[in-house]
């Protein structure tokens, strides 16, 4: 894949000096963006430092990035590496805050981006922005880390509603101000014609989507840049203001190779086929498509058999189109349509399977695998409660509907009992031995809120009184 790019910077209209830096690796194809914090020009040098500190642990790993071949191995190597580089950088900020009282409590966010093959990765701490144009559509890749977004996350705010308070430009994450910090790193599909603009916040508090798209949608990126700046200051310029602007485009001596399969880009608005499974209710948007990117895509032929009774658990499926059909013997216990999901007992219990998954029609399933799972819920650890959570839903609704088959059987009663997988879209009869089965889960359980909202203890770090 290759692209074009163009950065600019401007102080702004009320700052005195500009804290923003930024940093664009041609050979690497890597771009980084980094809004410091910090009196004294602390802020400065905590920006600068990070976009120098990252460059230099990914240029250490140059050739993990030019030998990557888009294989699920090769795609979680560029993403710790993102990860590592990101903390490397916080860690040196925060020494050399340590060794100088002008400079203590400095940091700076960071979002860079990386583009390997036609797969991009995203390293992403604070409130700095990462937006794409597809196909007409904008969509912002990155999720702010910031109080404003807490408290809309929590519930506690609406979008555009006015919030008038010292720290409403506090930002819950950021690079060097603590000697570690949680870096969100995912990866996405790439396609011909993309257009990215990564920018600080002083830049994106003035954006909305119509001013978005006429300007991200024009050809000249560097007339694009310029339009952005003089935006912000039209509207203000209260903050440093920096974009950078990526566009990618078909490589002539790949246009006539045939393109590899495909793994799950990032969900376009209203097209997120995870959005209704009920296991993954609690997630955000960005969680959900974080997920997404460690699916197999399964695309099924009919009477295509996905697992077998007694095979060792792979992992959580999800159906995204057609059905799927899940048999003891040759008898269907269930058939799942999209959104239906079977196999979380595999996240807990490595036991045999004790039922037989087959497509029934031409078919698209997620494969979420066990480990792959695992290692996004330790590097995520508030995604992976909101997991556990919903898991644990979904064994207590199932628990319920077992306690009452058994009060049923004590009175001999012979009646069938609704259960929760009745209100399934299409699903088949079931009988109540059929429901014992531990091998799946059913969407549409009644299941009572989390006792959190996104965010967990994000905001209580701050020690603020919301």
């Amino acid at each position: 894949m290759d692209v074009r790019f163009w950065a600019k910077t401007d102080v702004g209209r009320t700052r005195d000096h500009n804290e923003d830096n930024f940093l664009v690796d041609r050979k690497l194809n890597l771009f980084v963006v980094a809004d410091g914090m910090g009196g004294h020009a602390a802020g400065e040098v905590a920006s600068l430092e990070a976009v120098q500190e990252v460059r230099r642990v990914i240029a250490e790993e140059r050739a993990l990035v030019e030998s990557f071949d888009g294989s699920r191995e090769a795609i979680e190597r560029v993403t710790d590496l993102l990860e590592r580089a990101i903390s490397s950088a916080c860690l040196k900020i925060f020494e050399m805050a340590a060794e100088d009282p002008n400079k203590k409590g400095m940091g700076t966010t960071t979002s860079l981006m990386l583009i390997a093959g036609e797969r991009g990765f995203i390293g992403h701490v604070g409130d700095s922005r990462i937006y794409r144009l597809r196909d007409g559509e904008t969509l912002q890749l990155t999720e702010d880390h910031s109080l404003i977004n807490e408290l809309i996350r929590r519930g506690k705010l609406q979008p555009g509603d006015p919030f008038d308070s010292p720290y409403k430009n506090a930002v819950t994450r950021a690079v060097g101000v603590h000697a570690s910090v949680e870096v969100e790193a995912f990866d996405f599909a790439v396609e011909p014609g993309d257009t990215f603009l990564l920018c600080s916040d002083g830049l994106s508090c003035y954006l909305d989507d119509l001013l978005m798209l006429e300007y991200m949608s024009m050809p000249d990126l560097k007339e694009m840049a310029g339009r952005f700046i003089d935006h912000a200051n039209a509207s203000g310029g209260k903050d440093n203001i920096t974009a950078v602007i990526v566009r990618a485009l078909e490589a002539e001596e790949a246009a006539a190779a045939p393109r590899p399969p495909s793994l799950p880009p990032l969900p376009r608005p209203g097209e997120d086929p995870l959005r209704a499974v009920t296991f993954f209710k609690y997630l955000t948007d960005n969680e959900r498509a974080r997920l997404a990117q460690i699916a197999e895509v399964m695309h099924l032929e009919p009477n295509q058999v996905l697992f077998t009774e007694g095979d060792m658990p792979d992992g959580l499926w999800v159906v995204v189109e057609g059905r799927v059909a899940l048999l003891d013997g040759d008898e269907a216990l269930i058939e799942l349509g999209a959104g239906g999901h079977f196999g979380e007992s595999a996240l807990v219990n490595a036991a045999p399977r004790v039922l037989t998954a087959r497509a029934m029609s031409a078919a698209r399933c997620f494969l979420f695998p066990r480990q792959a799972v695992f290692k996004v819920m330790e590097g995520a650890p508030i995604l992976g409660m909101k997991l556990l959570w919903g898991l644990t839903q979904s064994f207590d609704n199932r628990l319920r509907v077992t306690q009452r088959e058994l009060k049923i059987a004590q009175r001999g009663d012979e009646r069938p009992v609704r259960s929760p997988a009745a209100s399934l879209r299409g699903a088949m009869p079931i009988t109540p031995s059929d429901e014992l089965t531990p091998d799946f889960l059913f969407r549409d359980a009644q299941t009572s809120p989390p006792p959190f909202r996104d965010g967990g203890s994000a905001l209580a770090e701050l020690n603020l009184d919301i």
